[in-house]
């Protein structure tokens, strides 16, 4: 699974799995109610549904996570980049860095990166 999409609140919950995993779906849910305000049956119903999308391993009342955070924010960075700047990189960092100003360890950090993706 390459291209994850998770709305907000599958992130919130996928979040607090990152965090616990392997965790109780009963854990998940006492969590999910003093974060969210979520009752257990909304907790059950999305780990039932991202369960069938794939996401996550519901099974003997113990959650896993089958996408790892890092894939799930590569692919939303990736779909942010191409729908509000068209795929490019230097449009996304100008307006990132319009009215902010980056420390010395940021920029070495950033220009390392931008070192290591040169072809």
């Amino acid at each position: 699974m390459t291209d994850v999409k998770l709305s907000e609140s599958e992130y919130r919950l996928m979040d607090v799995i990152w965090e616990k995993e392997p965790i109780s779906a009963m854990e998940l849910s006492g969590i999910c109610l003093e974060k969210y305000d979520w009752k257990k049956s909304t907790v059950y119903t999305m780990l039932k549904r991202m369960g069938e999308k794939g996401l996550l391993l519901f099974e003997n009342k113990k959650v896993e996570a089958l996408v790892e955070r890092d894939q799930v924010n590569k692919s939303e960075g990736e779909s942010l980049l191409h729908k509000a700047y068209g795929g490019s990189l230097p449009d996304f960092f100008a307006a990132f860095l319009q009215d902010r100003k980056l420390t010395k360890d940021e920029a070495e950090r950033l220009q390392k990166l931008i070192e290591e993706a040169k072809e």
